[in-house]
C-alpha cells in the first residue's frame, strides 16, 4: 500500500484516476442514521479539491448533507480493473455563474427545465481523502496476479492500493 501526503501530486493522480469516469455513486447518512447511496453526475472539469455535481435544492440529499455533511463517492472503471472511493464534506451551493460554467446541454436530461429552474444548484464535496485500488487488468494481468499470489501463499498480490490524504 502507498501512502501519499498532501500535495499538488495526489491531487493530480487523484484527476487522472476519475477523469472520464463521468458516474459517481454518492452516499450520505440520513436522518435516521442509515446510508443511502446514489448515482451522480460528476461535472466534467479538472479536479481541483473539489467535485461537482448538479441538483435540486429540495433533494432528499440535500436534506442528509445539511444534517451529516460527511459523504462518500465511489468511482469504478471496470474495463481497467480500477477503484477509487473518496471521502469528503459536502455543502449546497447556489451560485448561478458556477452553474452557468458547468452547465451543459445533456444536462437537461435530468433537469428538464435547465439551468433557470430556481431549485437547482450544485452539491460541492471538498475531498478529504481518497484511496485508490488499481489491478492489473486484461486477461494476462489477473492471470499473472493470480499466480504471483498463489506462488506467494498470497503474501503477495499484486494490486496497487495508494492512499491519498488532501487535507
Amino acid at each position: 500500500m502507498t501512502h501519499h501526503g498532501k500535495g499538488l501530486s495526489d491531487v493530480k493522480l487523484l484527476n487522472d484516476k476519475i477523469k472520464g469516469i463521468h458516474v459517481a455513486m454518492l452516499t450520505t447518512m440520513d436522518a435516521d442514521g442509515k446510508l443511502h447511496s446514489r448515482p451522480m453526475v460528476t461535472q466534467d472539469e479538472d479536479f481541483d479539491g473539489d467535485l461537482w455535481f448538479f441538483t435540486y435544492d429540495n433533494a432528499p440529499k440535500v436534506g442528509n448533507v445539511a444534517a451529516h455533511p460527511e459523504v462518500n463517492l465511489s468511482y469504478v472503471k471496470e474495463s481497467d480493473n480500477l477503484y477509487v472511493s473518496v471521502s469528503g464534506t459536502a455543502e449546497l451551493v447556489r451560485d448561478r455563474k458556477k452553474m452557468d460554467d458547468l452547465w451543459k446541454p445533456p444536462l437537461k436530461t435530468w433537469f428538464p427545465d435547465g439551468k433557470d429552474d430556481p431549485h437547482l444548484a450544485l452539491l460541492k464535496v471538498h475531498v478529504e481523502s481518497a484511496e485508490i485500488w488499481d489491478i492489473p487488468s486484461g486477461k494476462m494481468g489477473r492471470l499473472y496476479s493470480a499466480v504471483r499470489s498463489l506462488a506467494t501463499g498470497g503474501k503477495e498480490v499484486i494490486t496497487e492500493d495508494i492512499k491519498l490524504d488532501m487535507k
